[in-house]
């Protein structure tokens, strides 16, 4: 064996039986997880040829793994939030914040408890003392895929999407507000699904059990989880319009106009996250395409605006159709991430 650095070793592969071929694991690694002979250790070969290796034993379930979030005096909620975050997506199952010198500031437990609730999957406050507040990761990797988790985040953001479209129909505050809340729900994936896959880059069982053929697509699903979370907030962005409306009657031909523009758009997404779940190359490159017909439809709706809305009403109506364009924009940037993750199948290797 020959010693480079603290992080690398290299040794000498050798032959036995006159056919197999042989190297030694480094000591230190096999006594830091308990291996001994006998132990059986799975061998991942990965796209750019170098071999993963880990215990089988760790395939049994999940480690536990913890941190503790020391909170002092200067800390505002939104800080301890954003390490909270950080903390869940590294993969932490439990997470505990934490003051030595006084009682949790009762604004950090709070907005603690209440961001749990509605944006971190499969969470549960486990305790709550009055120096401390320990939150666990319940949900396993295995019960919440990343494409069920995708699946579920494309429906909600489809859902509020025409909802939003139906607010712009009604004088009804109550549909805007309600789009609103439901972000939350995409938020709650959104973040899961970035978990997920920070763990799958390194951990070759996550990355069978996700259903994900390499640690290359990695990538891959985290510009499209991305996308769905920010078609998710255009609709927020509509139902938001819609409010700063006050909510007068807009114009029928204008209306007309809009669920047209709205329906090309939501196709062009739906489109492209069925052509993902079925990973299918031609289907994504047909959706691209589609695409164009929605931005095409920009400047008629802007012509329309103009001569049928009121001045002050153009403004909202405006960034209206700039939420409906961005929605197709979204499933075109979907299906070109499809486009990339499937090119095999639409080539031949010279």
């Amino acid at each position: 064996m020959v010693e480079t650095a603290s992080s690398e070793e290299l040794r000498k592969i050798q032959v036995t039986g006159g056919s197999t071929y042989i190297i030694s694991l480094p000591k230190t690694w096999v006594d830091q997880l308990g291996l001994k002979r006998g132990s059986i250790v799975s061998i991942v070969q990965r796209d750019d040829l170098s071999l993963y290796i880990q215990p089988k034993t760790s395939e049994t379930g999940e480690k536990v793994k913890k941190v503790i979030i020391n909170v002092s005096d200067d800390d505002t909620p939104d800080r301890v939030i954003r390490r909270i975050v950080s903390s869940y997506l590294l993969g932490y199952t439990i997470i505990q914040i934490r003051s030595h010198q006084k009682r949790l500031d009762s604004s950090i437990r709070l907005t603690v408890k209440d961001f749990t609730r509605k944006k971190l999957v499969g969470t549960e406050i486990l305790s709550d003392l009055p120096n401390d507040l320990t939150l666990q990761i319940l949900l396993s990797y295995t019960e919440l895929s990343i494409m069920d988790a995708l699946r579920r985040m494309s429906i909600i953001a489809a859902s509020m999407h025409r909802d939003a479209m139906a607010a712009l129909n009604t004088d009804n505050p109550k549909i805007a507000k309600e789009i609103i809340s439901m972000d939350d729900e995409v938020d709650r994936f959104n973040l899961y699904v970035i978990r997920l896959l920070k763990a799958a880059i390194t951990d070759g069982h996550i990355l069978k059990e996700s259903r994900i053929d390499s640690p290359r697509q990695c990538l891959g699903y985290r510009l499209i989880t991305k996308s769905v979370e920010r078609m998710a907030d255009h609709a927020v962005k509509i139902a938001e319009n819609r409010l700063a409306l006050n909510l007068t009657i807009i114009n029928e031909d204008l209306i007309k106009e809009f669920n047209k523009a709205s329906e090309s758009a939501l196709k062009v997404f739906e489109d492209s996250m069925d052509a993902l779940f079925e990973n299918n190359y031609s289907s994504a490159d047909k959706t691209i395409d589609l695409a164009e017909n929605t931005r095409n439809m920009e400047q008629e709706l802007i012509q329309m605006i103009s001569k049928r809305a009121n001045p002050e009403e153009a403004p909202a109506l405006r960034l209206i159709v700039d939420s409906i364009l961005r929605t197709a924009e979204y499933g075109s940037d979907i299906a070109e991430t499809v486009l990339n993750m499937t090119i095999k199948d639409a080539v031949i290797e010279a």
